[in-house]
């Protein structure tokens, strides 16, 4: 597919990395060792912990986890202990082989690469800078999280044209989610939707998407 972008803005789930590495690895981890990390970290955790409501807002944290919540504490947290365990060398982010190579194609092109997750921006650098095709980041220009805005409302990818500095028509989308799709093309950003496991999306593999 031939585009003509001026930047790429990439999800992270189902378009640069596999959904299951985020759901059967990253999020298991967090909850095992959420407990533990909070007791042992205290001047880490405790401004987190008093952002979440209720007596035991550890188990209200482990409650969001196992709901998928998008609450920005709990996203913190899990940055934090995601941190320790890719430091430790128990976690290696998970890419698909066709992200790297496209990021170094963009690169070469002089197109500048930038992620829009609800995983925490501390959480992106940590897949792409552990992951198991090594340190991607630096062919990373930027990131943005759920603090910038749902990523289900137009006005959020508006704030991230805005904060690229281009216009909303030079900036190309590329997301699993049907949903986060219309709503970057609401705000005027070309967008295109990847279906890695079937026929449903506008491409397949970021190999498509050239620039």
């Amino acid at each position: 597919m031939q585009t003509d972008p001026k930047a790429i803005l990439l999800d992270i789930e189902g378009t640069t990395s596999s959904i299951s590495f985020v759901a059967d690895e990253l999020f298991p981890y967090a909850r095992k060792h959420l407990a533990e990390f909070v007791a042992s970290h205290p001047e880490e955790s405790v401004p987190i912990l008093a952002e979440v409501p209720g007596d035991n807002p550890v188990a209200t944290l482990l409650q969001w986890i196992d709901e998928d919540r998008k609450a920005t504490p709990l996203k913190t947290l899990q940055g934090l202990i995601w941190a320790q365990g890719y430091a430790d060398g128990e976690l290696k982010g998970h890419v698909y082989p066709d992200t790297p190579e496209a990021m170094r194609r963009w690169n070469a092109a002089g197109v500048p690469v930038y992620i829009y997750s609800s995983g925490s921006i501390a959480a992106q650098k940590l897949i792409f800078g552990h992951s198991i095709a090594g340190d991607l980041t630096l062919m990373l220009s930027g990131y943005f999280d759920t603090t910038t805005g749902p990523k289900r409302e137009c006005e959020s990818y508006a704030k991230i044209a805005s904060a690229i500095g281009l216009a909303a028509g030079d900036i190309l989308f590329v997301s699993d989610i049907q949903a986060e799709v219309d709503a970057a093309r609401d705000a005027g950003l070309r967008a295109l939707l990847i279906d890695r496991d079937g026929n449903a999306g506008d491409v397949h593999s970021l190999a498509e998407i050239r620039a």
